[in-house]
């Protein structure tokens, strides 16, 4: 049986018919009251307009007004040939996020069973879920977008996005643009004295994918393959989710200790390095070191993947030849990338691999990826071929030189012995060494209370390492925020008794 309001329930409703409030809006209001109170319970029904609007001494537009707007908003609602009741369920309550009842909480769902590669890729989301972010000092591996020649750059886009033609808009190249390979080729040759052909650039969309493309090519699961101890991690991630066993090989100032790999792992099949500038310790392996290590690939029959992520950013005097320039059997392959140079959304990369496997790595990368977006290419193809890469990368290493020499002259002013920071020749990082009885953890999340990305040393590390250090990355902050931050890293390391000693 419908229940229905009493009129007199609505007949103390206050109206004032004094004030400059109108009577519908008074009415509307006073209704919302009485249903948010429960006066007007639940499910109860209203009496018509016309029957109310007698009662109240109002006409029936009042009424009706106040019902429309009520309405409008779900504190009433409205049955064909029946009325207009109190709904059982008020607007608040259906905005409102519910916890449901513990009893009738679904239990947690299982994760359907992965492989083992899956599991090992699987147990990386940590590392994928960090690789998205907006630049905040002193995060590292980021150049500076704010000095980025986007005008030129977007003439070039205009260009080819404007009237494309078909070539460029049909399935291309596996191995890459044509005219974009010659302009990688031709660049490294004279910049990093690299010896190839445009035939052994190898495009890719960037250092992620190459690394796995070579230990799909070129390891089997359970090879060994030695990587720098501290060492890049993404680098390790790719070697661990192909079934490869890591052997650490620890990293002295003049770059990965061959000796000690060699006696840890003398037949491993591959060693990642990033020789040029050591990523993060930043050192550069000395040209013992270089040869002693190409040798034992030679006797090893084993591969040598040399990373030359930014060492086109050399501060003083021409950047070092790469290793591979020294490699006379064919044992290097080069990796290159456009993220640290241009910018790292472009995700636009390069293998150089020797000669005798570029249709094994051209093959494998077409059953992979097909291939890379061959406008994108173009538009870098036609930036290398007119001189803008080179004059950005002399800008920029104006730009990066004088970042760093702030981000010390500040550390220095701030930090005094709490934090030492020393120049680097390269790059967009240096590190900044904690005091020994200090745990790098814990003064990278006393950083990151103070709003300030100070990755810890340790987290690059298979290995312990003897002392701590906090990675500081420079290239994509202007003066003023890297002295801000220097500041605000500065006061969250003097509270030094919230950092636990090791």
């Amino acid at each position: 049986m419908t229940r229905r309001v009493r009129t007199g329930t609505l007949l103390t409703l206050p109206l004032n018919t004094r004030t400059n409030a109108p009577l519908f809006r008074q009415l509307y209001e006073a209704l919302q009251r009485s249903i948010l109170d429960g006066t007007l319970p639940r499910g109860v029904r209203l009496p018509a307009t016309r029957g109310l609007a007698e009662e109240l001494g109002v006409s029936r537009n009042t009424v009706m007004n106040a019902y429309e707007q009520l309405l409008a908003e779900g504190y009433l609602e409205g049955k064909v040939g029946s009325g207009t009741y109190v709904p059982r369920t008020l607007p608040e309550e259906m905005i409102q996020v519910r916890e449901p009842p513990r009893q009738m909480r679904p239990a947690p769902r299982k994760r359907p069973p992965l492989s083992r590669r899956g599991e090992v890729l699987a147990g990386n989301a940590k590392l994928a879920a960090s690789s998205v972010y907006m630049p905040r000092p002193f995060r590292a591996g980021i150049p500076a977008l704010d000095a980025f020649p986007f005008e030129t750059w977007m003439r070039l886009v205009a260009r080819h996005h404007r009237r494309p033609p078909r070539d460029l808009l049909s399935y291309g190249d596996p191995a890459g643009y044509a005219p974009l390979r010659r302009a990688i080729a031709a660049h490294l040759g004279p910049a990093r004295a690299v010896h190839c052909d445009p035939e052994q650039v190898v495009v890719l969309t960037g250092a992620q994918q190459g690394l796995d493309l070579i230990a799909r090519v070129l390891l089997d699961p359970q090879d060994s393959a030695w990587m720098e101890d501290p060492g890049y991690p993404s680098a390790r991630a790719a070697l661990q989710g192909a079934a490869i066993r890591l052997v650490p090989v620890p990293v002295d100032t003049e770059g990965l200790d061959v000796a000690a790999g060699n006696a840890r792992c003398p037949d491993a099949r591959l060693v990642y390095v990033t020789p040029s500038h050591q990523y993060p310790l930043g050192v550069t392996m000395s040209l013992s070191r270089r040869l002693a290590l190409l040798d034992w690939a030679r006797r090893a029959k084993a591969w040598v993947v040399e990373d030359d992520y930014d060492s086109e950013f050399r501060f003083a005097g021409r950047p070092l030849a790469a290793m591979q320039g020294l490699d006379r059997d064919g044992r290097v392959i080069y990796m290159g990338t456009f993220s640290k140079t241009l910018f790292p959304s472009l995700r636009l990369g390069y293998l150089v691999v020797p000669p005798d496997l570029v249709e094994a790595f051209v093959a494998s990368r077409s059953v992979i990826d097909r291939q890379t977006a061959t406008l994108t290419q173009a538009v870098v193809a036609d930036f290398l071929n007119e001189g803008h890469f080179l004059r950005h990368i002399r800008r920029m290493r104006t730009l990066y030189r004088e970042r760093q020499e702030t981000l010390v002259r500040a550390a220095k002013r701030e930090m005094g012995g709490e934090l030492e920071v020393c120049p680097g020749e390269t790059g967009l990082h240096v590190m900044g060494w904690l005091c020994e009885k200090w745990d790098d953890r814990q003064a990278s999340h006393a950083a990151t209370e103070a709003g300030v990305k100070a990755t810890p040393l340790s987290s690059y590390c298979i290995e312990p390492h003897e002392r701590g250090g906090l990675m500081l990355g420079f290239g994509a902050y202007d003066s003023r925020q890297i002295r801000d931050s220097i500041r605000r890293l500065a006061s969250a390391l003097r509270s030094h008794n919230r950092l636990r000693p090791l």
